[in-house]
C-alpha cells in the first residue's frame, strides 16, 4: 500500500496580510497529480486542515476541490483534526463523506477506531488521533490522570495498541503534537531545545534534533507540552503533524511539514510529503516527494541603497521578500521604496550594522546650556542611532524656532 503523508494544510491562512488560497490551490492540484502519477492509494492529512476554527466559504470550497481532485486521481483521503481546527466543524457529516472515500477523524472518543483498508497483503488499520487538549479530555475519562499532552497521548496509544492487538495486521497512526526524542533525565533543558534546530512557523521550535536513550513521560520545556517518541511504539508508521518543516524522528516516525511556506522562518525548507510504502511485513520504504513552491521566500540583508541597486538581488524580484535593513538610521518610506523593485516585499526589519553608544548622562545633563536647536538636534541623534539632523533639517529647525521665538516675543509685548 502506497501512502502519502501530509499535514498542516492550514487552508485559509494569510501570509503577512496576503491570501494564500490561490497558491495552496496550485500546490494541492499538483499533489493530486502526484497521486495519479505515483499510483498512491491513501493521502493522509495529520491535523490543521484549516487555519481557523471558523473557516471562510472560500476555504471550504478550496478544500472541496482538493479532496475531489485527490479522489478522482484514485486515492482514499484520511484527515484528522489539529489544534487550529474546530473538530466539530471539520467532522460535520463525516459519516456521509466516508461513503465517498474521504474519512474525517475528529471525534475524541473515536481515536482508537481505525479506518481499515486492504491491499493484496491484507488489512491496514489507520488510526487518526485528533488534537487532544488535556483540559477537555479529562471530562470524558474521569479518574484517569490526564494533565499533560504526553499523558493524554499515552492513554490514547494504549487504547490504540489494545485495539490493534485484537484486530491484527499492519497499522499507521496519525497524530498532531510535538513528538520528540528527549536527551537525559532532566527533560526540557534549554540547551536541548536550542540544539533542536530553527524555529518553525508560528515561532515554534523544531524539536526533532533532541535524542535520548532515556525518556521521561511528563515533559514541559519553554511552555511546550512535548510527547516522547516512545509513546508511539507499535505501529508500522507514525504520521505526525504540527511542525511545519519536514523532520525524521526515526525511520518509522516523521513530520511531513506544511505543503506551503507560511512563514519566513521556513525559507529554503523543502515542501512536500512522505511517500510511505507498506509491504507484507510492514514498512518497506519512505521517499520524499517534492511539491512546487508558487512563490519563493527570500531574506535580503543590506542597506536600502544596496538592496535597491545590487544586481545580485535580481533573483528575488518576484519572490516574497523579507528585507533586513542595516542602515545606521531607519530610512524614511522604506517599504514603499523596496516595493518599487521587489513587488512582493512583505515585511522589513531594521537591524543597524552600526549601533551608537548610549550616553550615561541624565536628560538634564544632556540639555544643560544648549540652545533649542541643539536640544532638538540631540534628540534626533538619540532616536536615530547617532545620525543627527541633515543640513536641510537644521535649516528647517532654525526657521521653526525663529518663528516660535517671534511669536513668544509678540505675546509678551
Amino acid at each position: 500500500m502506497r501512502i502519502l503523508h501530509t499535514s498542516d494544510w492550514h487552508v485559509g491562512r494569510t501570509f503577512h496580510g496576503h491570501s494564500t488560497l490561490a497558491a495552496l490551490d496550485e500546490v494541492l492540484r499538483e499533489l493530486a497529480a502526484l497521486v495519479r502519477e505515483r499510483a498512491i492509494d491513501v493521502v493522509l492529512v495529520a491535523g490543521d486542515v484549516f487555519d481557523s476554527a471558523v473557516p471562510s466559504r472560500d476555504s471550504y470550497e478550496l478544500l472541496g476541490r482538493a479532496l475531489s481532485a485527490i479522489r478522482e486521481a484514485g486515492a482514499t483521503v484520511i484527515l484528522s483534526s489539529g489544534n487550529h481546527d474546530s473538530a466539530t466543524r471539520l467532522g460535520f457529516q463525516s459519516e456521509f463523506a466516508a461513503f465517498g472515500g474521504v474519512h474525517v477523524l475528529a471525534k475524541t472518543e473515536l481515536h482508537d477506531r481505525p479506518v481499515t483498508l486492504s491491499d493484496e497483503h491484507g488489512a491496514v488499520h489507520i488510526y487518526g488521533i485528533p488534537y487532544l487538549e488535556p483540559a477537555l479530555v479529562r471530562g470524558i475519562y474521569p479518574g484517569v490522570p490526564l494533565r499533560s499532552h504526553a499523558q493524554v497521548l499515552d492513554f490514547a496509544m494504549d487504547r490504540v495498541r489494545a485495539d490493534l492487538a485484537a484486530r491484527g495486521g499492519r497499522s499507521v497512526v496519525m497524530s498532531h503534537c510535538f513528538a520528540v526524542n528527549v536527551g537525559g533525565a532532566t527533560v526540557g533543558a534549554a540547551t536541548g531545545l536550542d540544539a533542536a534546530g530553527a524555529a518553525g512557523a508560528d515561532g515554534m521550535p523544531d524539536c526533532s534534533g533532541l535524542v535520548s536513550d532515556d525518556v521521561v513521560r511528563d515533559i514541559t520545556a519553554g511552555g511546550l507540552d512535548l510527547v516522547p517518541l516512545s509513546t508511539f511504539d507499535g505501529p508500522d508508521y507514525v504520521a505526525l503533524g504540527h511542525i511545519h518543516g519536514r523532520s525524521t524522528l526515526s525511520e518509522r516516525a516523521r513530520y511531513s511539514g506544511a505543503p506551503l511556506h507560511f512563514s519566513f522562518s521556513e525559507a529554503g525548507k523543502p515542501r512536500g510529503g512522505w511517500l510511505v510504502e507498506l509491504g507484507a511485513d510492514g514498512l518497506e520504504s519512505v521517499e520524499w516527494l517534492e511539491l512546487p513552491t508558487p512563490r519563493r521566500l527570500s531574506i535580503l540583508t543590506g542597506t536600502l541603497d544596496e538592496l535597491m541597486t545590487d544586481a545580485a538581488h535580481e533573483h528575488a524580484e518576484q519572490d516574497w521578500v523579507f528585507a533586513v535593513l542595516t542602515d545606521q538610521s531607519r530610512p524614511l518610506d522604506a517599504m514603499r521604496t523596496l516595493q518599487t523593485r521587489f513587488r512582493w516585499c512583505a515585511t522589513l526589519d531594521h537591524r543597524p550594522s552600526v549601533v551608537a553608544a548610549a550616553s550615561g548622562a541624565s536628560y538634564s545633563e544632556r540639555i544643560k546650556a544648549k540652545s533649542d536647536g541643539e536640544i532638538v538636534g540631540g534628540f534626533l541623534e538619540h532616536v536615530r542611532n547617532g545620525v543627527g539632523a541633515s543640513d536641510a533639517e537644521r535649516a528647517l529647525l532654525a526657521e521653526v524656532i525663529a518663528l516660535n521665538d517671534a511669536r513668544l516675543a509678540g505675546d509678551a509685548a
